[in-house]
C-alpha cells in the first residue's frame, strides 16, 4: 500500500544522484504547497 511520502522519498533518491549537494538543491526544487519541481 503507498503511502503519502511515496515520492518524497523518490525524489531524495533522484537528488542523491543528480544533485551535487543533494542538501542544496538546484535541478529538483519543492516548492511548498505546490510540489515539485525540475529546473534544467
Amino acid at each position: 500500500m503507498p503511502t503519502a511520502r511515496t515520492v518524497d522519498v523518490h525524489v531524495a533518491g533522484l537528488r542523491r544522484k543528480r544533485e551535487p549537494n543533494p542538501r542544496v538543491p538546484r535541478c529538483l526544487l519543492t516548492l511548498h504547497g505546490l510540489g515539485d519541481k525540475f529546473v534544467g
